[in-house]
């Protein structure tokens, strides 16, 4: 539609957050019908939402290089500017950020629209107010409207990234750069959501969602932000000042840095911009700049970029010819060369592609596959091939399908780190291109779904990928507390120890000690310490109160071999042990998460442990504690009180050779009194039976090894009387348990008696005897080890070893007990005096 002299044409400019999107929604929807022109995929989406919410989605359409939504009857659309139909009769047409027709790139796109999108009651051109003297100059006619700023906007000076205020957003020029403080955001301040023209909108509209709700109070984008993306941000901070513009590296315009800095604020609430501190010198900006920027005064454009929107396509050099032409108006220019245009000078080169694009139709087909855009920035190279290979199918018909599948399938696929899945977006997004132009597939409707289903998939596994990489809620919840009033904090103790913050886990705490989460890094450790240490105190002494009104059957002890002896309480560590006055009397060690409990409840907590530990001990050692309280009591003889003390010092099992002098002073009365309480005096040691329990036994060791400050040995399995090739760690332990070394094999005591008391009842008065072997059967004894039993019981072998005969030399002189050869456990054979039998 050629403009004329009677269009109404409003040019409504002004600075970033003046209203101007929001006046534009307003007249399209005021209109019978009409389209809006948007610098970008993600905020023409943005606004086609908006619009469905006032229109209904059956009178909206959506029209973006790799996205369509037409329904039959749409009246209102919502469009890239490449993309927008300037032929349709529409009542109202709009174009925002119409300044961009200074871009290098795209300029001249928006100089199109700018001189030829017409509606057909009115015509809106936001933009910058840098844009009066052109729209003076190009459309004398038009009524210019300045809009002023909503708000404030100010300067804020360097800030380093820790001191940031929340809801800022981090602007940075290249995908490095935003990935590189993003990861600094997470580290220091529990992460930010990622916003890049790069992404498909239904990633960016997750990531911004999440800055929107909260759920994290930083925002890393691109200079994707300053071209009208809503977003409730307060304060713009740059991590660079210059960008590479697709030719060189070059510092920001004002006009750019005005547009960005503009993002700051909402409606009437202010806003702050400046530049992150610490990232070196060049990021400074300029006394000038910033007053230009608060300010709002720009130099005043004094051109546009322009190129030929009607080339000619009879030939090949026609058409790269009238592309180059120079505009006669004064305030355009010739734009500089684009992708698309560097595409075809590439392509023109080959002459397999010459061969082809002869005439126009073929001429024209080659432009088309030409505007293609790069997704993939590979540079117009690269691009050139893909472009080519589409031609040489194109120019024949439709684009092969069975490629199109090919390519479809390659990309299909949710794994993947955040550039991988990046990388295939952007390939699906050149697919969904080739899928929405109406001619070049022979089913464009049915590709496109596939295509739009497969980029949903791959945004929303990009959406997981960024927030897994770049956001940590833990750090994040505990950044937030600071300076708050903790006792706001919603802290929450699961009944498993799980201690969680704002539904954070940070840690666990078991029994009374509060441990760091391990998957936490280095720098969160004091952080998650110092939330703990604010809030653990009152749950602390609930469960004191808990634990000292427990029941017994909540306690038990940790017998874990090689690991130290600790007490639990509901199935949690408490408290561990050291050596006491004696055997039977351990103490509890001193622990730190205990003492730091107010002086009550800490007292009321000891005295449950202590009482629990004695019940314990009565319990299960009753006949040992019976056998002490003979050794001290005033009654007892002085020889059966020291033979009484030697045995309970070794737990109430001693071997008869290490007491032998002791028991020959018993007179018959005081061994009459050990038999009572029911010590048996057998033929190599004396024990209480009840002590060689699976319970008492274990318990039995675990004293002795809290008097030796060592960690729990491995247990004997419980009611195993016979031990064949015992390791010496448990050849150690099963001898305090109360088991006899017989060569490989160890015996408990008990049945070592009960062999001795057979063979005894079996020779009658006869000193020879030929043994039974039943009894030593049915307790797995072999040949051998029997042998020895018989040595230590005082007989020597008389037969021969196919029928073995014994005969009685009486009562043996007692050999020690066979210490272990491992040197590692020479402390353990102390326990019993092995040395001192030894030695002896």
């Amino acid at each position: 539609m050629k403009r004329t002299d009677q269009d109404v044409v409003r040019a409504v400019l002004g600075p970033t957050n003046t209203g101007k999107t929001h006046l534009a929604i307003e007249r399209l929807c005021a209109h019978s019908s009409g389209m809006i022109g948007f610098p970008l995929r993600l905020l023409a989406r943005e606004v086609y939402d908006r619009v469905v919410a006032i229109k209904g989605a059956a009178n909206v359409g959506l029209i973006t290089g790799e996205e369509k939504i037409m329904p039959p009857n749409a009246r209102w659309l919502l469009c890239t500017v490449e993309s927008m139909p300037i032929s349709r009769d529409v009542a109202f047409v709009a174009l925002d950020e119409a300044q961009i027709g200074t871009d290098p790139e795209r300029g001249h796109v928006f100089t199109d629209r700018l001189l030829y999108a017409r509606g057909r009651e009115e015509t809106m051109i936001l933009g910058s107010d840098s844009l009066k003297p052109i729209i003076r100059a190009l459309i004398p006619h038009a009524e210019i409207i300045s809009r002023p700023r909503f708000s404030q906007l100010t300067h804020a000076g360097p800030m380093k990234l820790s001191r940031l205020p929340a809801r800022s957003a981090i602007v940075a020029f290249s995908v490095e750069q935003v990935y590189a403080v993003a990861e600094m955001l997470r580290r220091t301040r529990g992460g930010a959501a990622v916003v890049m023209g790069a992404l498909s909108p239904r990633t960016r509209n997750a990531q911004v969602a999440m800055f929107q709700a909260g759920e994290v109070d930083y925002l890393v984008a691109t200079d994707a932000i300053g071209m009208g993306l809503n977003m409730d941000v307060s304060h713009i901070a740059f991590a660079s000042l210059s960008k590479f513009d697709g030719k060189r590296q070059r510092r920001l315009a004002i006009s750019e840095i005005a547009q960005i800095a503009g993002r700051a604020g909402r409606h009437q609430r202010d806003g702050t911009f400046g530049v992150l501190g610490g990232m070196g010198d060049d990021l400074t900006l300029t006394e000038a700049e910033i007053d230009r920027v608060v300010n709002h005064r720009f130099p005043p454009l004094d051109h546009l970029l322009w190129r030929n929107a009607e080339p000619d396509f009879s030939t090949l050099d026609n058409l790269i010819a009238s592309l180059e032409e120079v505009p006669d108006e004064p305030m355009l220019r010739a734009a500089p060369e684009a992708v698309d245009l560097a595409v075809l000078r590439q392509l023109a080169a080959h002459h397999d592609i010459r061969d082809k694009a002869k005439g126009a139709r073929a001429v024209s087909l080659l432009w088309e596959l030409c505007g293609l855009p790069d997704f993939r920035k590979v540079g117009p190279s690269y691009h050139a091939q893909l472009v080519a290979q589409l031609f040489l199918q194109r120019v024949h018909g439709p684009i092969a399908e069975d490629w199109f599948a090919r390519e479809l399938a390659r990309l299909d696929q949710v794994g993947g780190d955040v550039d991988r899945l990046a990388s295939r977006l952007a390939g699906v997004r050149t697919l969904a291109y080739i899928a929405q132009r109406p001619d070049w597939l022979a089913l464009p409707g049915q590709w496109a779904i596939q295509t739009m289903a497969l980029e949903e998939r791959l945004s929303d596994a990009l959406h997981q990928r960024l927030t897994e990489r770049f956001v940590d809620r833990r750090t994040m919840v505990l950044m937030r507390s600071v300076g708050r009033d903790r006792r706001l904090l919603d802290v929450q103790v699961a009944t498993d120890g799980q201690v969680t913050v704002e539904d954070e886990m940070i840690g666990h705490l078991n029994g009374f000690r509060f441990t760091v989460d391990g998957d936490a890094r280095r720098g969160d450790r004091k952080m998650l310490l110092a939330a703990a240490e604010h809030h653990l105190p009152r749950e602390l002494e609930r469960r004191a109160q808990a634990l000292a009104e427990a029941p017994d059957d909540q306690f038990s002890l940790s017998l874990v071999a090689g690991a130290p002896i600790t007490l639990y309480w509901r199935g949690q560590d408490i408290i561990g042990f050291k050596p006491g006055k004696d055997l039977l009397h351990p103490q509890f060690a001193p622990d730190p998460t205990i003492a730091s409990l107010p002086p009550t409840p800490r007292k009321a907590v000891m005295e449950r442990l202590e009482r629990w530990l004695h019940h314990r001990i009565a319990g299960q050692l009753r006949p040992l504690l019976r056998l002490a309280d003979m050794a001290s009591h005033e009654a007892t003889s002085p020889n059966l009180r020291a033979l009484l003390a030697q045995i309970v010092a070794n737990g109430g099992i001693i071997s008869r050779h290490e007491v032998e002098t002791a028991l020959h002073h018993l007179d018959r009365q005081e061994r009459h009194h050990l038999r009572r309480i029911g010590l048996e005096i057998g033929a190599l040691d004396l024990f209480h039976p009840m002590l060689l329990k699976p319970g008492a036994a274990s318990l039995r060791l675990a004293l002795h090894h809290i008097r030796e400050n060592l960690p729990m040995p491995p247990l004997p399995m419980a009611g195993l009387g016979l031990l064949d090739k015992p390791s010496p760690a448990l050849d150690a332990a099963a001898a305090l348990a109360g088991y006899r070394r017989f060569g490989d094999q160890m015996l408990r005591i008990d049945l070592v008696e009960k062999i001795a008391r057979s063979v005894h009842d079996a020779r009658g008065q006869s000193r020879d005897y030929l043994p039974d072997m039943a009894l030593a059967t049915s307790l797995g004894i072999g040949t051998a080890t029997f042998a020895r039993i018989m040595r230590a019981l005082g007989f020597v072998a008389t037969g021969n070893e196919a029928q073995p005969q014994y005969r009685w030399r009486g009562r043996p002189k007692q050999r020690p007990i066979e210490r272990p050869t491992n040197p590692a456990f020479a402390a353990l054979a102390s326990w019993h005096n092995i040395d001192r039998m030894a030695r002896k």
